[in-house]
Parts: C-alpha cells; structure tokens; sequence
C-alpha cells in the first residue's frame, strides 16, 4: 500500500510551496500530486513551473502527477489544460472530462481525480477502455460502495486498474462560477485581489449555531472538519485499496504522514495532532459525523 499527497488545494505564496515540497522529499510519501486545481488566477507557479518541479522532484525517485483544474471555464484555461495534456514526461491526473477526452485522443494512459463521477464498475470499466490506470474514489462514497465498484470490476477480468482513497484532508464538496471567499469580503471576482491567500487553510464558515460546517476555499466549498481515515487503514489494505491520499494542510504534515506510513504497516500506536475530525461518508452516514 502506497501513499500519496495530493495537490495544494489552497493559495499558499510561490516560496511556501518550493519549501513544502522540499520537506516532502524525505518524507514516505511514494507518490507526489503537483498543480492547481481550484483556481487558474492563482499563479503562484506557472504551467511550466509546475513542471519543472515536477521534474525536480522525480529525481528523488517519488513518482509524480500533473493534476489538471476541476472546473473549466475560459479558453485560457483550456490552453493551460492542453499543455498539461500535450506534456507525456508525467502522468496526469484528469479532474474535468476534458482531461480525459484530450488524454484518451491521445492514447495516453491517466487518472481520475475525485472529482470524476466514477460511481459503479461498468463506468470503471469504460474509463479504462480510454486509458483510465488509476481512479480516486468520490470522496462522499462509502466503503460498502468502493467495495461493490471493486468486486464488480474484477469479476469483469479486465486490465488491473490502481485505486486510491481520499484518505485525509478537508474534504472537496463542490465548486462554483463564484467565488466565495471573495463575496465574504465584499469582492467581485474578477477584482478579488486573491483574498483567499490569506487563509492557508480556507476560510471557516460556522452555523447559526457556530458549528464549523463548511470551510471556504476560493471556488471550492470544502467540509468544515478534516476527513480522517487513518482508522481504517487496515481495512482499506484488506479491501484491496493500492494508495491512500493525504491532503496537504498548512500545518503537523511530517506529523500525518508519519502517522499514515506507521498505520499502512500495521502499527496503530500514534495519534494525529488534535483537530476536529470526521469520517460519516465512509459509514454511509453525514458525512459530517466522526464515526469512532
């Protein structure tokens, strides 16, 4: 079982991120998921960058992914989604359907993020007629239905494809045309003078009730707790999940993933940083709920 870090969901400054992937270099992870994909006025890195990076840290022997934007909505956005496609040094990670049309086009093989609807084995089993090698499940899917999608694509004897799980980190929920963070600041969004930077971990919206409910990141509504499968890492491995996913988060990284390395090889004794947690999803319950 393998570990991965996906990509930077959050604005953080272009420095951060060269000093963030620094520290990763020494870490377990086995594979390294690089790239923006909430918002393209986010240019912290450019396109090239990213790739460059990408092949700056590949020399460490990690494996790494370009990961594409979830949400396309402009032709210079399409542009960037070309040349991430276009590129065959690394893997690309296809969170938009666009990704996979221009990937299958070109016979290459990808993966699918979580944000593509791949909710049965029959549409496992089409994705991996276009070259699909590895899915992310749909974070608000459950074990028992990760369970049925994986026994139902092995009793069709097709090609092996990897799965990896959504392990930790705030959950993404969804996206809009709109920006939210910018709107909590009274700004429009095209003259949102990139507001999200200053919430490195999103910006936390709280019921009536002040229960941290959702967190706000730019476009992308996110869950309010952080998604916590770490107790479940046992069963994962039974159920024949290949990589578990880390989130990063601003702060206790090395801390996670030490944890998570410890876990996939069988030790349970250490305990994540204090933190609200939840893992409903998994449970077919809210996913809001910390089933313990």
């Amino acid at each position: 079982m393998k570990l991965s870090l996906g990509p930077i969901l959050y604005l953080w400054p272009r420095q951060q991120i060269y000093d963030f992937y620094d520290s990763i270099l020494s870490s377990p992870v086995d594979i390294i998921y690089l790239g923006e994909t909430v918002c393209s006025k986010r240019r912290s890195l450019k396109t090239d960058e990213w790739i460059e990076l990408a092949r700056q840290l590949s020399k460490s022997g990690k494996e790494v992914v370009l990961s594409s934007l979830t949400l396309i909505e402009a032709e210079s956005e399409l542009k960037t989604l070309r040349r991430i496609c276009n590129q065959s040094d690394f893997l690309v990670e296809a969170n938009d359907m666009s990704a996979v049309q221009l990937l299958s086009e070109q016979g290459l093989p990808f993966i699918s993020g979580p944000f593509i609807n791949i909710y049965n084995a029959r549409t496992l089993a089409f994705m991996g007629k276009q070259g699909l090698k590895r899915w992310v499940m749909p974070v608000e899917l459950s074990a028992e239905a990760l369970s049925a999608i994986v026994k139902g694509y092995t009793s069709m004897s097709l090609n092996s494809i990897e799965t990896e799980v959504y392990s930790f980190g705030r959950l993404p929920l969804a996206y809009s045309a709109r920006c939210f963070t910018a709107r909590a600041h009274n700004l429009q969004k095209d003259d949102c003078a990139l507001i999200c930077g200053e919430y490195p971990d999103g910006l936390q919206l709280n019921s009536q009730e002040q229960q941290e409910l959702f967190t706000i990141n730019g476009i992308q509504t996110m869950s309010g707790d952080i998604y916590n499968l770490l107790g479940e890492v046992a069963t994962m491995k039974e159920m024949g999940v290949d990589i578990l996913r880390i989130s990063p988060q601003y702060r206790h990284m090395n801390d996670i993933i030490h944890c998570f390395d410890e876990a996939r090889q069988g030790n349970s004794k250490y305990l994540l940083p204090k933190e609200n947690y939840c893992n409903g999803y998994w449970y077919k319950k809210e996913g809001l709920e910390m089933v313990t």
